[in-house]
């Protein structure tokens, strides 16, 4: 048995927006609301390079993300075609105009994705003496 765990109200999520969700492990989840007040969770994270996609534009079911223009089912959590990968969705309920998350899967699910590194990440060469 699930136990969930309020977030927000619906009205809370702009139309064709969304919402971070800050957990204390792991990346945020982004709660998005569709044009018909679908309400849907993934992890904050595009697959193709770790996109935030609480910053995309939301058109029907899907996300575009901010970086690379990937589309990311809402649904599902999966790239379409030409484009692969998935980013990691979570059940989401609505009841009586309020936003549920499964508390379970907050605290457990994809926390141990690493969060993406912005600009390159090098490993700065050892000091040489003289």
């Amino acid at each position: 048995m699930s136990e969930w765990k309020k977030i927000c109200l619906v009205s809370d999520i702009p139309v064709l927006g969304a919402r971070r969700v800050a957990r204390p492990q792991g990346m945020d989840v982004a709660v998005f609301r569709n044009s018909e007040d679908g309400v849907f969770a993934l992890l904050d994270r595009c697959p193709h390079k770790g996109g935030p996609l609480s910053q995309g534009i939301v058109f029907g079911n899907s996300v575009a993300c901010p970086l690379h223009n990937w589309t990311i089912g809402l649904a599902d959590g999966c790239a379409r075609a030409p484009d692969e990968g998935c980013t990691p969705k979570f059940a989401v309920k609505v009841d009586a105009g309020a936003v549920f998350l499964d508390a379970g899967e907050l605290a457990s699910h994809a926390t141990e994705l690493p969060s993406p590194q912005a600009g390159p990440c090098q490993q700065a060469a050892p000091a040489v003496k003289a």
